[in-house]
Order: structure tokens, then sequence, then C-alpha cells
């Protein structure tokens, strides 16, 4: 097995398991979570709205054949949340010392990593498509 196929694996099922846990809290409208989308003025639509596209970005990259477009989905969700923690909601909220910063920003990582190690299945993608 390619060392690249299981950094591959790693990699997507950390940033799954971190979207896919965060959704009890946007589905169950904890306190915190309707709070934070409150700050940012899209309360309630917008936290289940996330929700359901953090969902099917977790399903996404977990299926090998769609991790490419996981990721792609991944990048840009934590991109919006990186954006709202410096702009609107600040970097620490109701004093967890940045936990939801950090993981916006590790999970925008693990994305671009797993892009660029699946970047030929964009590219067979575009070349089916087109």
């Amino acid at each position: 097995m390619k060392i690249s196929l299981i950094i591959s694996w790693l990699l997507r099922l950390v940033a799954a398991v971190i979207l896919l846990q965060t959704l009890y809290f946007k589905f169950s409208a904890h306190p915190e979570s309707v709070e934070l989308f409150t700050k940012l003025g899209v309360e309630p639509w917008g936290r289940i709205g996330t929700g359901v596209i953090e969902l099917i970005t977790g399903i996404l990259l977990i299926i090998p054949a769609t991790g490419f477009i996981g990721a792609f989905l991944g990048g840009g969700l934590m991109s919006g949340a990186i954006l709202s923690h410096l702009i609107i909601i600040g970097i620490e909220s109701k004093g967890d010392g940045g936990q939801l910063f950090m993981l916006a920003i590790l999970v925008f990582f693990l994305c671009i990593a797993i892009m660029y190690i699946l970047r030929q299945q964009a590219f067979d993608m575009y070349n089916k498509f087109i």
C-alpha cells in the first residue's frame, strides 16, 4: 500500500471526524452554537445550512472516489469559518481559548493537504466531464 494512500486516509478521517462531531451542536441548537450564528446574523438558517453542508462534506471525505470534492468543500467551509472568527466572532468564543478557531485552521490545512494528495482525482473528473 502506498504511503500517500495511508496518509490520505488518515487526513480524510481526521477532517471528517472533526466536521461530523460538530453537527450535534448545530442540529440540537446548542446555546453556544446559536450564539455564534446569532453574532453572524444567520441564525437559524445559517446554522442548519452549515450543518447540512458539513455533513455532506464529511461523507464525501470518507468516500474514496469523492475525497477531492469533500476536501474542496471543506476548505471552502473552513475559509468561511476562519474569516468569521477573524472579522466578527473573535478568535476566542465563550472562553474556549480559541479552540473552535484552531480546529477550523486545522481542518483547512488538512483539506489543502488532501487536495494535493488527491489532485489526480480532480484531473480525472475534469477530463471525464469536459
